[in-house]
């Protein structure tokens, strides 16, 4: 964004903005004890993770999956094992209608919305020479269209309140080339979307933050397939996979107050995979 000496000067109305009124202490900064937070994809994998570390720090958690409908065990489990409010929601973020209605549901149920994890994501591995056009539409429906539905609608929550936080699951693909040459689809969905968020996170500067994750393999259905695991393992500076206990705390991080002074941030964790 240009500026002129006149935004710079001294004495320009609103600035500088106070500092947040958070804990001292770091670890009171990470609790989130009466937050709601909402995560997506949150049946299994890294969502189901997410809605774990929220729950463990004390936030009330609303699980949004489509088709396995395990996410409503796990949030009688949380709500029981950490004496908090949980509810599994079905909806299929590509349809735009029903991520609107979920949101007015969500809001009507716990009142607000503090933080909102975009996390829901597909990938059909096929070379684009080999992918038919419904497929890529699939993708690109979920992928994208997905992450735009929700941060129109829970974005519109979050103007209204004043207050609220983005987080955006994107992948390190958006960030070299030197990916699994038969996910072309899936990798311009995850270009797309961290851009996205860095954008929004300029446009919603006056009332909520957004930041982008970009995790590398991890160990779920979503990680290496088995035609590529050897070469995550070779590529990746620790040779593994990451498991979904690794990256609980960024997640938390990003959710709390002890992130307050982030956002258009992407942040890899990826075991050292895009290393040069």
């Amino acid at each position: 964004m240009s500026m002129t000496i006149d935004d710079c000067a001294p004495g320009r109305e609103g600035f500088p903005r106070p500092f947040p009124d958070t804990p001292t202490n770091v670890l009171e900064q990470f609790r989130l004890g009466g937050k709601v937070v909402v995560v997506n994809g949150a049946a299994d994998g890294i969502g189901l993770a997410v809605a774990e570390a929220m729950a463990e720090a004390g936030a009330h958690v609303a699980l949004w999956y489509n088709s396995n409908d395990a996410a409503i065990g796990k949030a009688q489990q949380l709500a029981s094992t950490h004496n908090i409010q949980a509810a599994a929601y079905k909806v299929d973020v590509s349809d735009a209608t029903q991520v609107s209605q979920t949101i007015d549901k969500v809001v009507n149920d716990f009142e607000k919305i503090d933080v909102f994890v975009a996390n829901a994501g597909m990938a059909i591995s096929k070379p684009i020479l080999e992918q038919t056009l419904e497929e890529y539409q699939k993708q690109m429906s979920v992928n994208v269209d997905g992450i735009v539905h929700c941060a129109k609608y829970a974005g519109h929550v979050f103007q209204r309140q004043g207050f609220g936080n983005l987080i955006i699951t994107s992948s390190m693909s958006a960030h070299i080339v030197n990916v699994p040459v038969d996910q072309p689809v899936y990798n311009a969905t995850k270009a797309f979307v961290t851009h996205f968020g860095k954008s929004l996170a300029r446009e919603w500067r006056d009332f909520a933050r957004v930041n982008i994750v970009s995790p590398g393999f991890f160990d779920t259905k979503m990680g290496a397939s088995p035609l590529c695991v050897n070469e995550a393992y070779r590529m990746s500076a620790l040779g593994r996979q990451g498991h979904v206990k690794e990256i609980k705390g960024l997640y938390l991080y990003l959710a709390s107050d002890a992130s307050t002074y982030m956002t258009g941030s992407d942040v890899l964790i990826d075991g050292g995979y895009v290393l040069p």
